[in-house]
């Protein structure tokens, strides 16, 4: 009799923000560890290329580490991550793809996670990350606009 391998279920969410302020404000907020830290997490890193690496620890216990599968200033960054060394290992890949874009008078972030197993195993660690990322989107939008602000007061917009 053959074995047939059940394919984990996976899951994962999707988050927007809209932000008042050009598309390469908002690449520039995504791609520099200075700016990471203010709206993502502490210690922050990345080598901003393809194949690049990404960390960042978006809460105490949780740092998340990835590989930058796709990078293409600046419309697009997927990141896909490493499972955390406290999860079982995966057969598939958690990614997380960030597509910017312009609608009307906005720069459009879409954050896609995707391929979080639907074990138990999994479920704090997926409950975590997404409520901490619909935090930091809503980080990130404040800090980029604030920064246009102080550029338009300063003249350098």
């Amino acid at each position: 009799m053959a074995e047939y391998l059940m394919a984990t279920r996976t899951r994962g969410y999707a988050l927007r923000a809209d932000i008042s302020a050009p598309t390469s404000r908002v690449w520039t907020a995504l791609t520099e560890p200075v700016l990471l830290t203010r709206w993502l997490g502490v210690d922050a890193r990345i080598q901003p290329r393809q194949g690049g690496h990404f960390s960042v620890t978006l809460a105490p216990g949780l740092t998340r580490q990835a590989t930058i599968d796709i990078f293409d200033p600046p419309r697009r960054l997927r990141l896909i991550y490493m499972p955390p060394p406290s999860l079982p290992a995966l057969d598939a890949a958690v990614v997380d793809d960030y597509l910017i874009g312009r609608e009307e008078e906005s720069t459009v972030v879409r954050l896609l996670c995707s391929g979080v197993p639907e074990n138990d195993e999994w479920t704090a660690h997926f409950s975590q990350t997404r409520g901490t990322m619909e935090r930091a989107m809503a980080r990130l939008r404040v800090l980029v606009e604030q920064q246009g602000r102080i550029a338009s007061m300063d003249g350098t917009s």
